[in-house]
């Protein structure tokens, strides 16, 4: 396209033609447009073609390759994009999907988008340029590229946290019932003045943890301004648990238990209390969630609600075959271990 007809058509280089473009130009359907590019006229009349084809010329489009690799389901690799690698929480996740979806012939490609939008955009768009064949969105953020991929039907499944934009394919747990467990696993044990250690950017999963916490504890009985809670920024949930830990004992000492809405702010929270000349658990409970598999080897003193993510993999699965052969996807809450069942 050259610098005159892009001021002509107010279109840069960057931005994508597409049919539809193509169509709203030339006052037809899109479905008319498609098949005038791929040589499939049909009924349409000469001055019709005519008029598409000046209009593909002037504005410059092309074929989108990806796009029908995508509807096609022609590729065999799948691209996860997942935040803070770290976590081992997020590499579970991946280590049990790479392995469902090798076992049904399917290469999986991981990308660390660092809970950053435009990194996830980044991302978003590179493996569509690999021609993947769906998305797995693990703790996605909101974003323009996200937005631009669910506008045109790619296959897509959020895991651990929900699609920022509503709807759609999700593999996690039922956050507020977690929540909820750990507030009957406090009460069970006496402690009724307990607090929740979160993050400042409390996203879905997280927020509705500490959710199900309050309102199972103001269910039954404790008063909501009873409940001590605490944040701080950030994206390591290590240093947010220590930080919050820390806000929490300054606006009045330690609670007797707290909610930590990970395993790593229950990590965090752990530093600062021995710090303090704490004993955990003796002087307050922490319970996380997640079930880290490192907690029996240096985290012993820690409850954590088990989420079993080695069984997320066929889930994730199940839900990309859904939309790749054009049937309704849900959302799959898998069980979390019920506190009830650890021992003491």
């Amino acid at each position: 396209m050259t610098p005159r007809t892009m001021a002509k058509t107010g279109k840069t280089r960057h931005e994508a033609v597409s049919l539809a473009t193509v169509a709203r130009e030339t006052g037809v359907s899109v479905a008319t447009v498609s098949r005038i590019v791929n040589s499939k006229s049909g009924r349409a009349s000469a001055e019709t073609i005519a008029r598409v084809a000046e209009a593909i010329e002037r504005l410059g489009y092309r074929p989108n390759p990806v796009g029908r690799a995508l509807r096609r389901r022609a590729s065999r690799v799948v691209a996860m994009l997942s935040p803070n690698l770290d976590n081992p929480a997020m590499a579970a996740i991946a280590v049990s999907t790479e392995a469902a979806l090798r076992d049904a012939g399917y290469v999986m490609i991981l990308c660390d988008t660092h809970d950053r939008p435009e990194l996830q955009d980044d991302y978003l768009q590179a493996m569509r340029d690999q021609f993947v064949a769906g998305y797995v969105m693990v703790s996605a953020v909101r974003s323009k590229g996200l937005e631009e991929a669910l506008g045109r039907g790619d296959p897509v499944v959020f895991v651990a946290r929900r699609n920022p934009f509503g709807g759609g394919a999700f593999v996690g747990i039922d956050d507020r019932a977690a929540g909820a467990d750990a507030a009957d696993f406090m009460l069970a044990r006496g402690i009724e003045r307990p607090a929740v250690l979160m993050a400042a950017q409390n996203i879905s999963s997280t927020a509705e943890r500490a959710a199900g916490f309050i309102e199972r504890l103001v269910a039954r009985g404790i008063p909501d301004e009873a409940i001590r809670r605490a944040s701080a920024p950030g994206l390591s949930h290590i240093e947010i648990g220590y930080s919050a830990a820390g806000a929490l004992v300054r606006d009045g000492g330690w609670p007797p238990g707290a909610l930590c809405v990970s395993d790593l702010i229950a990590y965090g929270a752990y530093r600062l209390a021995v710090e303090s000349g704490l004993a955990i658990p003796r002087d307050c409970t922490l319970v996380g969630v997640d079930g880290n598999g490192l907690n029996d080897w240096i985290a012993p003193w820690l409850t954590s609600i088990r989420i079993p993510y080695e069984i997320f993999g066929r889930h994730i699965l199940e839900q990309l075959r859904l939309q790749w052969s054009g049937a309704v996807t849900s959302e799959v809450h898998v069980p979390h271990e019920s506190l009830a069942a650890t021992p003491q």
